[in-house]
């Protein structure tokens, strides 16, 4: 369990600086004179990125190694804070937005996680597993709130004589450092997370070189992730730094206000993954998905409806109390649809459609949130029409549908 607690120790450091980075991101540009449209399309561009790089993890993370891989990402990661710290051109922006990690949305997209996903299905009983990715995803939604909260210090440093451009450069520093702790976290992980020579598959083709091989499992991969990439384009519109760019430009929300705002919105989420695990028991991973999932979709809709700022955000705490519960659950079903084999591209067709989906709405979203008053709630309304489809439709394709990993260990039982 030494590699578990190292990734998930990885897990959290880097979800502390995404909740930073996600509200941060949205208040220096706006500072910087940038439209909420120009920076829809910065964050879609960061999606983008990532979904090229959750392609390729699909195709040379098992074989160029998976420890050397997430070196080269944390690395990456690095140089995304530097030029977000100290660069105001907006193609530049754009270039490093595309090649590192920004971190914008309220639940990590970046290529990391199949990877990761994939060592903690390895290194675990099928038994074990929902509460190790409950685990996994429930440091990263806290540490994500302490992330957020800290990202309003800026503004309390003006206190004390610290300029806001200062305050905000210190923090880019900060996720620059908690990049480079992640470099050296990965170097301390064992060969035990590396994919057994005796499992790898062999590929010839060109075709199959270009194809994560999925193995048996590969219609019902290609189905789930067409149905995550519809459930991710919904959440694009409301990612993290578009859900605070509403509140600032709805309410007049400022950036202290954001950062507390955030930070309650995931310790909210953060609380309810402790029930992730005795719900998948009972009810079964699938139902536990879904039936979690469908109250707070609704619950997004109506935070549009509420006429006042304590109001909006006591139905967006509810939300998130109940939004969340899908993921690990959602991560395991993954791993468990599947021969062990396949988890490591299980994983990140699975991401690279979720990626795929999202990439494409945050600049949809900030036309929207620029288009005035009447329409500032049409990415929330959209959102959640969109999600409650998915769940719905989730549901009635894949609740008669066997699941391979968990034959598969029970048979190696």
């Amino acid at each position: 369990m030494h590699d578990a607690s190292l990734i998930v120790i990885m897990r959290g450091l880097r979800s502390f600086a995404y909740g930073m980075m996600s509200i941060l991101v949205v208040i220096a540009l706006t500072r910087a004179g940038f439209s909420p449209a120009a920076i829809g399309l910065l964050i879609t561009i960061s999606l983008l990125g990532d979904l090229c790089g959750t392609y390729l993890i699909g195709l040379i993370a098992d074989s160029f190694g998976r420890r050397r891989t997430l070196v080269v990402l944390a690395l990456l990661m690095a140089g995304t804070g530097l030029v977000f710290g100290w660069l105001n051109t907006y193609a530049l922006l754009l270039v490093a937005a595309f090649v590192g990690t920004l971190g914008t949305t309220a639940s990590e997209t970046a290529p990391f996680l199949p990877i990761e996903q994939a060592m903690l299905a390895q290194g675990s009983a099928p038994s074990l597993r929902t509460s190790l990715f409950a685990r996994y995803n429930l440091v990263a939604t806290f540490c994500g709130a302490a992330g957020a909260l800290v990202a309003g210090l800026p503004d309390w440093l003006t206190r004390v004589g610290i300029s806001p451009l200062l305050g905000i450069r210190l923090l880019f520093g900060g996720y620059v450092v908690v990049a480079l702790l992640v470099v050296l976290l990965v170097l301390r992980l064992s060969a035990n997370v590396e994919v057994p020579l005796v499992t790898r598959v062999a590929r010839t083709s060109l075709l199959r070189r270009l194809l994560p091989p999925l193995g048996k499992a590969r219609g019902k991969v290609l189905m789930l992730s067409g149905l995550f990439s519809i459930d991710a384009f919904a959440g694009g519109l409301v990612v993290q730094s578009l859900l605070a760019l509403f509140f600032h430009l709805r309410f007049g929300v400022e950036l202290s206000g954001l950062s507390m705002l955030i930070a309650a919105a995931n310790l909210c989420s953060a609380l309810s993954m402790l029930a992730a695990a005795p719900l998948a028991r009972r009810f079964g991973l699938l139902n536990t998905m879904v039936f979690t999932h469908l109250p707070s979709n609704l619950l997004l809709v109506l935070v549009v409806f509420m006429p006042t700022v304590p109001l909006a955000v006591l139905l967006l705490l509810v939300r998130q109390t109940l939004s969340q519960l899908d993921v690990p659950t959602r991560q395991v079903y993954t791993m468990a649809l599947v021969e062990p084999e396949a988890r490591t591209a299980s994983a990140s067709v699975t991401s690279l459609a979720r990626s795929a989906g999202s990439a494409t709405s945050p600049v949809l979203g900030g036309l929207l949130l620029q288009s005035g008053v009447l329409l500032f709630g049409a990415p929330l309304i959209l959102a959640g029409a969109l999600k409650i489809a998915y769940d719905l439709t989730l549901w009635a394709v894949f609740r008669q549908v066997s699941l391979a990993g968990q034959k598969a260990s029970q048979e190696k039982r």
